[in-house]
This record gives structure tokens, C-alpha cells and sequence, in this order.
């Protein structure tokens, strides 16, 4: 009669296929104390099997090695399953003898349909605990991937910011209820390595929910989805934006629901960006994951998302709780959202991650992390929200780091020591970021072990691993002293007199501020600017003397940041968040530095190339390290000349809501893209002049070429690499 048996036909089978013979085998399969979890997908090939590269090539039966997630892989010939993970992997021989601890290769329904199962091999290992140390969000701009910080029980609970969403009436930021906690409770999030309340947890919250009830049509008797969702009521939405840190715009969600979520989400690149681990990537290997049953009852995640085919797995934390999966179909495929620049990615969100499990591979030494995320449309519709796509959009992926990086790669080709020029050219891409990255807002950032572009290094990895970095950003050089400083300024000083040019003088001024006003001035608040210029600038000449191409480099990117901070208004003057007791002109800063720059990059970049195609001979060189530093000073006098930063902070008070920034682009863009400009070139003299005090020009041809990032990143994640220090510690005179 097997001849005549009809021959099933797997590759029809659907999704509601699935679930009914897992469903229908469940009191089975639970039963095996090895099996540990379910789901539906496509049967994983062994990536070193003939059929994973062959369909017509013979299946590899009986093979003793353990088939997991992470040496595996799917192809378009793979059949439609029913996929089995199991904490340990049995030789035949031994399964021969357990019988009743074998997992039936196909399961077969009483209607005759018949559904393949796939048994993988994942042992469950550690999660690492989440941490907030190696990332720094910009201050002003708050958005999805930033951090969720609440105090529960005398302990902070940390998770991820999801995404705006609202009800019609109120604005909400969407995370996980385990996350935002109990109604009422204070939610806290870091911006610039500070702890800033922006709101409260909403009543509105949604846990465990019903299988049957969420997919209703499909099987699911006993088990509840977890949709683990809380809104936070935020404080004030004018410093919020729709776009996900890391992510960019979001496109129209993605609407699943039983009457229409196939396997051909199997596969699908994912992204998203978890405050505690930064940019994530992966790809959905699995759906309806039955991850725990406790007491008969069964519990399920949506979607088990992995590693991409080839690629690291996506290594989130507990801190990445929250945090929304948009889908990723590849560069070229994302359509700009309508009515934004064209430079602004958009990505449709599909999925909002709540947890997630450390999978061991055959030898139980390495581990793949997956996540655990619910289909975000699930999470609208119990929530009865809908997702806010255009509030504050317009910024690049990483806000807050256009001018830095344009005045790196510009300065690059500003030099004109031939030598010197084919070097930073040959590292253009490692210093700053190119002009089409940066109009399509494709900007670095400091996530996992990757590298950070140079010039931003000083915001992005170091704001938050060296403290004594905090004071060189800036020098309010217009502050008003007092005592024996009355009526003077630190550029009063600098221009009176050569013995105020010291950090010692500096430190006798904060001091005689300090007594005047009865109040303790920490040394974050001491601005340290020029010198910090100067003792790099001093390190410069020495690498080159030294033949040391790769620390010039890395030191060279980096000096970078700081004369960008010279060429703003708001980093050279007492007024950097606004007047003094104005607590509502606080955002200046990052209105005008991140969110204005962002949304016109295009036009900051065309205008500096336009100003610099015409620029005269280049200045006269510099010599040693106090120069340098009154080379930074001179640039800083003629940012506050250019563009005076009460007229920044006018500008900022003169509209609200959408038309502030078309207001202050209109006031103050040309002046900015003239300071940028005189950046670029104060930069290019800078390295000039210590490429001739170092006599580069002795460097041999052969090492004047790309330095590897990996190098690169090293010597600026070792703190005794251009060691930052406070203002009053600072040695002087430097020698080169």
C-alpha cells in the first residue's frame, strides 16, 4: 500500500499547519525532559551538509553532530517545521534504548496532513547583566533606543525606549511594563552621562494575554503571549523626536495578525538599537516560541530573533528591554518617509523585545544571544495606541555630530604639505565622515566593540570612561570674573596680559569666582579647552619625531573634536544652556548644535565647500604649544564675534514647536556654516604646523597610508593614551 500512500507536500504547509500539529503533539513533546522549548519555522540545514548548498544533493541522516541555531542554516528548499530545541543531545545509539525519548520526525494529524519537525540542539547558558558604561546619548533630542532608568527597592532597574506612540490625545514613550514598573513611578533616562527625570509610568500597561485571544483562529489552548508593554507619560515632548536612536525614521508599522503573519518572516533581517548594547542586528529564525511552561501552562514569544547568516549573533542585554525591531531589507530598498530629507532612512517597525535567552552551541563554550520580542501591532492594538512617525524627525541615525565630522574630513583636504595631505587623505574615513555619509546621515557611533571615526571619539567613548575629559570641551570665555578678576573675562585676561595664558592663571580666576559667589566650582565646570589642544598638539610634534605614524593619527582625529567645540557659540560662552535661571532656554544647546545641524546637513555642506573653494594662502605655521593654544583662543574670539550667543538663544525663543528650527537656520545657518568653515582651516593649520615641528616630512612613503581601525581603536580605549586631566593639574610650559 506504500505505494499508493499520497506524498506529503511540506513546502504547502502554512502557519496555522504548524500550530495545529504542535499543538495537537504538545502533551508529548512536553513529557521529554530534554525538550525545553517549540517553535514554527523552516528546517535548519547543517551549514556543512551537501543539501545546504545542493537541494537535489542526499540528506545527511543519523550524523552525530548536534544541530543548532548557530550552525545551521535556511534555505529556499528548506521544508516548513515544527522545531524542537532540546538541553541535550542523544547518539542514536542511545535513543535506541530510550525510545520514548525520541522526537518523532514528523507529526502526523488526524485529517491526514502531516508536518516535519527539526530537533535543535540549545542548551541555555548566562545572560550578561545590562550596562549603560560604553554608551553616551546626546542630551536634548530624546528618542527610542535611549535609556529607561527606574529605583525599585533601593535597586535601579535599567531597559530601552521603544518609540513614541499616542492615544489621540496624550503623547506616550513606549517600553516594557516590567520595565516602567508599577503607575505612578518616576522614569529617568541619561543624557551626556547625566540622569535626567523625563517622566512618569501611565496606568496603561499590558502583561500576559491569551493565545487564543491575540491569534484568534490559531491553536493555542493554555497559552498566553506575553506582550509585557507600559507607556511612560512624558514631561515635555518638545525634547522628544519620533526617530529611534541608531535607527532613523520610522515607516508605517507592520500590522500582523492571524489572518495574515506567514513563514515568510523566517529569515527577515532585523534591526534595532538597546541602550545597553547599541546598534543590534539580526534576522527571525523562529515564531511562536514556546519558551517556559509552568504548571500546564504554556508560555510564548512571537518572535525568536538570531544572528544574520554569517554575521555575530546580536549580543543584548537586559538594559535592551524595550527597545523596538524595525524590519532591515538592505540599503537601496528603504524609501525616505514622505515630506523628510531624503538622507533620513526610514524602517518599518515590526517587533518591541521584553527578554531574551543565551543559547550554547555543541561544545557548551560559546554562546548566541537571541531575543524575545512581541509583534509591536499586537502591542498598539491592546494599548490602544497608534505609533507617532513625525515628531522631531530630520536628524541623522546618531544625532549630534554633523559639524565634528565635517570639519575632520574637511581639514583633511585643507592641508597642503604633500606628504602630510596623502597621509590624512589615505585616513579620511577613519578621522571624519565623508560628505555623502554625512548628508545621508550615516554617522558612527560607540556600540559593541566597534570603531568610533576620530573626531567624535571625545564625545562618544570618552565623555563616559574618562571623567577628567569633561572640562575640555569647553572655555566660557565671556564669563565675568570677580575679585581681583572683576569686570574681566577669561579673554579679557588672555588678551592683556601673556602671564594669564596658563592653566595656573585660569585656576587662580575659578578660585576667585569660587570664594566670591560662596559656592564650590567643581573641576568639570572649569574649562580647559585651549590647553587641551595645547598638550596634544605637544604630543603631535612628538609622535612624528618619535616616526610613530599610527599614535599621530589616532591624536590627530582626535584634537579634531576639540577645535570643532571652539567653532561653537554655545561651548565658548557662560550661556551654553541658556541665561542663567532661564530653565526653559535649556535645550538651546542641543536645538541648535544637533537638531539643526541634522536637519540641514545637505545645506551646511555645501555651503563650507562653497566658502573654502575660495580660501586664500594658508596662515603663517605655528610654533610649539602655546601658540596652539592661542591659535584655538583666536578661533573662539572669532566664533563670539561671528555669532554671539544671546543671538543664538533669541533665535531659539523667537518660534516654538516646528518652526523653530526653519527660524534659527534662517538667523544663524549661514554664520554656522561660516564657523564651520573657520574650523576646517584652523584644523588644517594645527596639523600642519606639527607635522613641520615633528619633520614629518621624514617619514617614509610606505607608512604614509591607511592605519587599521582595530589599532586605532586600542590606543584610544587605553587611558594613558593623550591622558585627560582637570584644569588645575595641567603642567605648563609644554614641550613639544
Amino acid at each position: 500500500m506504500a505505494l499508493f500512500a499520497p506524498r506529503p507536500d511540506f513546502q504547502s504547509l502554512s502557519v496555522k499547519d504548524l500550530l495545529d500539529a504542535r499543538d495537537h503533539y504538545h502533551v508529548h513533546l512536553s513529557h521529554q525532559e530534554n525538550v525545553v522549548g517549540t517553535a514554527i519555522g523552516f528546517y535548519r540545514i547543517r551549514a556543512r551538509d551537501p543539501d545546504a548548498k545542493n537541494p537535489d544533493a542526499p540528506h545527511v541522516k543519523g550524523r552525530e553532530e548536534p544541530r543548532t541555531l548557530g550552525n545551521t542554516v535556511v534555505r529556499t528548499w528548506s521544508w516548513p517545521c515544527v522545531l524542537v530545541f532540546v538541553d541535550e543531545w542523544r547518539p542514536l545509539a542511545a535513543l535506541r534504548r530510550t525510545p520514548e525519548d525520541v522526537v518523532p520526525s514528523r507529526l502526523y494529524l488526524p485529517d491526514g496532513r502531516v508536518v516535519p519537525t527539526c530537533v535543535i540542539y540549545a542548551p541555555r547558558g548566562d545572560r550578561p547583566s545590562g550596562s549603560l558604561t560604553r554608551l553616551t546619548f546626546p542630551r536634548g533630542a530624546i528618542g527610542g533606543g535611549y535609556p529607561v532608568l527606574t529605583d525599585v527597592q533601593g535597586q535601579e532597574h535599567v531597559g530601552s525606549l521603544g518609540c513614541l506612540v499616542s492615544d489621540g490625545d496624550v503623547v506616550y514613550a513606549l517600553t516594557n511594563r516590567h520595565v516602567v514598573g508599577e503607575p505612578g513611578r518616576k522614569v529617568y533616562s541619561v543624557l551626556h552621562g547625566q540622569r535626567v527625570e523625563i517622566g512618569e509610568s501611565d496606568r496603561r500597561q499590558v502583561g500576559k494575554q491569551p493565545f487564543a485571544e491575540v491569534y484568534p483562529g490559531f491553536p493555542g489552548a493554555g497559552s498566553y503571549c506575553n506582550l509585557d508593554a507600559g507607556l511612560i507619560r512624558v514631561h515635555d515632548l518638545r525634547a522628544w523626536t519620533a526617530q529611534v536612536f541608531g535607527v532613523g525614521e520610522l515607516g508605517p508599522i507592520i500590522n500582523l495578525s492571524s489572518d495574515n503573519i506567514t513563514l515568510d518572516l523566517i529569515g527577515c533581517n532585523v534591526r534595532a538599537f538597546g541602550a545597553a548594547t547599541g546598534a543590534l542586528t539580526g534576522q527571525i529564525v523562529g515564531l511562536f516560541y514556546r519558551y517556559r511552561t509552568l504548571a500546564g501552562v504554556d508560555f510564548v514569544a512571537d518572535f525568536l530573533i538570531g544572528p544574520r547568516e554569517g554575521r555575530a549573533a546580536p549580543a543584548t542585554r537586559p538594559g535592551d528591554s524595550g527597545t523596538v525591531w524595525c524590519w532591515d531589507p538592505g540599503p537601496g530598498e528603504v524609501a525616505p518617509a514622505a515630506g523628510a530629507p531624503a538622507r533620513a532612512p526610514t524602517r518599518r517597525p515590526l517587533a518591541i523585545q521584553w527578554g531574551g535567552e543565551v543559547l550554547l552551541d555543541a561544545t557548551g563554550r560559546t554562546s548566541t544571544h537571541f531575543a524575545l520580542a512581541t509583534s509591536l501591532s499586537q502591542v498598539c492594538r491592546y494599548l490602544d495606541v497608534s505609533v507617532v512617525r513625525d515628531w522631531g524627525t530630520g536628524l541623522s541615525e546618531y544625532w549630534g555630530k554633523v559639524g565634528h565630522y565635517k570639519i575632520a574630513a574637511k581639514a583633511c583636504e585643507l592641508v597642503t604639505s604633500k606628504k602630510l595631505r596623502t597621509l590624512l587623505m589615505a585616513n579620511r574615513d577613519r578621522i571624519g565622515v565623508v560628505d555623502d555619509d554625512l548628508v545621508a546621515g550615516k554617522l558612527p557611533m560607540n556600540n559593541q566593540p566597534e570603531f568610533v571615526a576620530l573626531a567624535d571619539v571625545a564625545d562618544l567613548v570618552w565623555r563616559t570612561t574618562r571623567k577628567k575629559d569633561q572640562a575640555n570641551h569647553f572655555a566660557d570665555m565671556d564669563q565675568a570674573g570677580q575679585g581681583a578678576y572683576a569686570d574681566h573675562t577669561l579673554l579679557d585676561l588672555w588678551k592683556t596680559d601673556p602671564v594669564n595664558r596658563t592653566p595656573q592663571a585660569w585656576t587662580a580666576f575659578y578660585d576667585a569666582l569660587e570664594q566670591a559667589e560662596g559656592k564650590r566650582i567643581q573641576d568639570k565646570y572649569r574649562g580647559a579647552l585651549p590647553f587641551r589642544v595645547a598638550d596634544i598638539y605637544a604630543r603631535l610634534v612628538g609622535f612624528l619625531k618619535a616616526g610613530d605614524v599610527e599614535r599621530f593619527v589616532c591624536a590627530a582625529g582626535i584634537v579634531a573634536h576639540y577645535v570643532g567645540d571652539a567653532c561653537q557659540p554655545l561651548h565658548v560662552s557662560y550661556l551654553h544652556h541658556g541665561r542663567p535661571g532661564h530653565e526653559e532656554e535649556s535645550d538651546v544647546h542641543s536645538i541648535y548644535e544637533t537638531k539643526m545641524l541634522d536637519q540641514r546637513a545637505a545645506e551646511m555642506v555645501e555651503g563650507v565647500n562653497a566658502l573654502l573653494a575660495k580660501a586664500g594662502a594658508s596662515p603663517p605655521a605655528l610654533h610649539g604649544p602655546a601658540e596652539a593654544a592661542g591659535a584655538v583662543v583666536d578661533l573662539m574670539t572669532r566664533t563670539l564675534n561671528l555669532i554671539p550667543p544671546i543671538e543664538v538663544i533669541e533665535a531659539y525663543n523667537a518660534e516654538e514647536g516646528k518652526a523653530r528650527i526653519p527660524h534659527m537656520w534662517d538667523t544663524l545657518g549661514p554664520r554656522t556654516v561660516r564657523t564651520i568653515a573657520n574650523g576646517s582651516q584652523a584644523l588644517a593649520r594645527l596639523w600642519q604646523s606639527a607635522w613641520k615641528e615633528g619633520k614629518g616630512d621624514r617619514i617614509a612613503a610606505a607608512k604614509l597610508a591607511a592605519v587599521d581601525t582595530k589599532a586605532l581603536r586600542t590606543l584610544y580605549m587605553d587611558r594613558s593614551f593623550l591622558e585627560a586631566q582637570w584644569l588645575r593639574e595641567m603642567a605648563w610650559p609644554l614641550l613639544p
